[in-house]
């Protein structure tokens, strides 16, 4: 039998907590340890699934070949530092840090230690998304609708770095080119921060990208709609679903193609089984990560250029 990958978890909260249980549901992970400063929480799920458990991660340094990150957004370069430095493979959830000096930091530890680096952007591991990347060699206009109530988590930061950063990576993970031109509006509705904003890039090969995301709507609703010479793709990202419409043959004695029409359905999976399995393997050097460090780096950038151009003072005529 194969020697099973040694894994913990730092920050054990409400995504914690599934990452936890997931890795203790794998077949080729010792889920070893779980650290969390909530150490009578953090002891009772370590109990339910025979791990260690600690209130200060750096414990875990020489008990795990791989870690699981799901800290706050702040505590993500302290955290990850001295796992990378350890070359420990590193799962870090998204944004990558929270500034860009931080996160360039990151990237250079883990290349300086030959640590597998993975950021956490879950939605690349969507099936319907995957299908879509798979297939679009040219976009040419991508439009994006991330709206999600209310809750009480990740208030400490705004609507683009808590929602909107999954669809600037899925853009940039399309589009290869570095963005031309970036126009932006919010509004704070509920919190000190930006709750729901619009954001337009373009492009220098003539792609645009037009990304909704909201945080105070009254439902969720997740699409990601892609146009190109191919045809165009809507994914409901939420059921995992695909429809596909591309030119069809030309009917005799007509002047114009129809349109060929494809509903596609996934079997139900859940991505975060799926990036963690991904992570898995890459700890184990049987895969390259899909979502490097480089490019959370390149969405953080990306997110904090439009922040940037949202605090930029308006001028009124």
């Amino acid at each position: 039998m194969s020697k099973k990958t040694r894994v913990g978890v730092v920050g054990v909260g409400y995504l914690g907590q599934i990452h936890a249980k997931i890795y203790h549901q794998m077949e080729n992970v010792e889920l070893v340890a779980l650290a969390d400063t909530k150490i009578e929480s953090v002891s009772e799920i370590a109990k339910l699934y025979g791990c260690k458990a600690t209130d200060n991660y750096l414990d875990l340094l020489d008990i795990v070949d791989a870690v699981s990150i799901v800290v706050p957004t702040s505590l993500h370069f302290d955290v990850a530092q001295p796992f990378l430095e350890a070359g420990i493979a590193t799962l870090l959830e998204k944004p990558i840090a929270a500034t860009v000096d931080e996160a360039v930091k990151l990237v250079d530890l883990a290349a300086q230690n030959d640590a597998p680096f993975l950021i956490g952007h879950l939605e690349r591991y969507n099936p319907a998304l995957r299908a879509v990347a798979s297939k679009v060699t040219d976009p040419k206009y991508i439009e994006v609708h991330r709206l999600g109530t209310f809750v009480e988590r990740a208030t400490d930061v705004d609507v683009i770095t808590d929602l909107m950063i999954h669809d600037l990576d899925l853009v940039l993970s399309l589009v290869d080119e570095e963005v031309e031109d970036v126009q932006a509006i919010g509004a704070s509705v509920i919190t000190d921060h930006i709750d729901l904003a619009n954001v337009r890039l373009s492009f220098p090969g003539g792609a645009v990208a037009n990304i909704t995301a909201s945080r105070v709507s009254n439902k969720r609703f997740r699409r990601f709609r892609v146009f190109g010479p191919e045809g165009y793709y809507g994914i409901n990202l939420m059921d995992q679903e695909l429809d596909i419409v591309t030119k069809g043959e030309l009917p005799e004695g007509e002047t114009f193609p129809g349109l060929d029409v494809e509903h596609v359905t996934f079997d139900s999976e859940q991505p975060l089984q799926v990036e963690l399995a991904h992570f898995v393997d890459v700890a184990n050097g049987n895969s390259m990560p899909l979502v490097t460090g480089l490019q959370g780096l390149r969405a953080l950038e990306l997110a904090n250029q439009i922040q940037a151009i949202m605090r930029e003072p308006k001028i009124e005529l």
